[in-house]
């Protein structure tokens, strides 16, 4: 795909070695810092957010308040080698290869949970993280969510060897706002970065193949191994989790400017939900759907100027069992395919629905078991149907 979007893996969690220790956290490696302690943290307008609003804070203040809550995390994996694999089985006997993945997270809170992404720990057997003062230690998986490609750990750790980040409003973030982040790119442990928010409501592929929304786009530096450390505002506040960058065109794995973080509003509710059940039920509807603008409504006679165009829903889902219908005939339009014949939604719990993207906002809000009132036609005659939620599937239909 041009211009191609690296899933959350390629930020930094998925920094693979057989049997041997994480590049830049080996003993005998060289720690390097990006610190700068005397350089204010300048505003969009050049002005530094300290004596702009009075609230800002210089980067080496950020740094030294949040890089001591910003641990390294290292997961263990062993896979199965296959029998007739002759270059890393050469006897064909049952074997395994342990693989080792470095990012970052962390802390929340005093009783030692810890935030990473999904994709940093995936299925390990172990997992292991290492704190600012060098102590290292296990961690415990308390839940994961490949939806949103957020993990929760939990260490056993005295209250006063802790130190948690103050998490923000990433419902207030506006583009051109400056950010750092830290993390540990390479190993290099607790590098600290400077950039802006370049965009928001971006969308990214969780790990299990789902979108996940109101994505931040910064231009801070991220690299493998920044998986799930902290983007920050310049009051040293959490407001996202870094997850993944772009590299275009460039046929390389490095930053080139575009990364990606999940806002710390969705964090703050999966966590709650990896707290308390370990996992994050997300409802489910059960259709695949094609938005229609007022053009392609003109050229297709339709008796709506907006909606989704049904075009498959799923077997044994709520929306199945409520009698929608996808489509059965597909027509090109300008390159751009669409499947007719189908129901067309046009509005979902008496909200207009201009896009895929809202009716996803629409079923986050609700619960699985909850009835979604859907109001679409069938040809011409305009239909409502109470749609049960179900789960949503380990591996996304829709």
């Amino acid at each position: 795909m041009a211009g191609a979007l690296l899933v959350a893996a390629v930020a930094g969690g998925a920094v693979a070695v057989a049997g041997a220790s994480i590049a830049g956290i080996g003993e005998g490696t060289t720690t390097v810092r990006e610190l700068i302690r005397e350089q204010s943290f300048p505003g969009a307008n050049g002005v530094s957010a300290r004596t702009r609003s009075g609230a800002g804070l210089t980067l080496g203040d950020i740094y030294t308040r949040d890089a001591p809550g910003v641990v390294q995390v290292t997961s263990t994996t062993k896979v199965q080698l296959p029998r007739n694999d002759f270059f890393t089985n050469p006897f064909g006997l049952p074997g395994a290869e342990v693989q080792r993945a470095l990012g970052s997270g962390f802390v929340i809170d005093k009783a030692g949970y810890i935030v990473t992404n999904y994709h940093v720990v995936g299925e390990a057997q172990s997992v292991q993280v290492s704190f600012s003062n060098s102590d290292t230690m296990k961690a415990q998986i308390v839940g994961k969510d490949p939806y949103t490609d957020i993990a929760l750990l939990k260490v056993e750790a005295s209250s006063r060897a802790l130190k948690p980040l103050d998490l923000g409003n990433s419902d207030a973030v506006q583009v051109g706002d400056q950010v750092a982040a830290i993390g540990n790119p390479f190993g290099y442990d607790r590098s600290i970065t400077l950039g802006i928010v370049s965009a928001l409501q971006r969308s990214l592929t969780a790990p299990n193949g789902s979108p996940i929304d109101h994505v931040i786009q910064t231009d801070a530096a991220l690299n493998h191994g920044n998986s799930g450390g902290p983007l920050l505002n310049t009051k040293g506040q959490v407001i996202g989790v870094s997850s993944a960058i772009s590299t275009g065109d460039t046929g390389t794995e490095g930053n080139v400017g575009i990364g990606f973080a999940i806002p710390i509003n969705t964090v703050r509710d999966v966590i709650a939900e990896l707290k308390q059940h370990g996992r994050v039920d997300h409802p489910y509807l059960g259709v695949v759907g094609h938005p229609i603008s007022s053009n392609i409504a003109k050229v297709f006679n339709l008796p709506a100027d907006h909606g989704l165009l049904v075009e498959r829903v799923i077997p044994g889902s709520g929306a199945e069992k409520a009698g929608l219908r996808g489509g059965t005939n597909q027509v090109v339009v300008e390159g751009e395919s669409y499947q007719l014949g189908g129901d067309l939604i046009v509005k979902a719990g008496g909200i207009d629905l201009v896009s895929t993207e809202r009716l996803r906002e629409i079923v986050a809000e609700r619960k699985p078991g909850d009835t979604l009132k859907l109001e679409y036609f069938r040809g011409s005659e305009p239909r409502t149907a109470d749609v049960k939620l179900g789960r949503q599937p380990p591996t996304p239909q829709e």
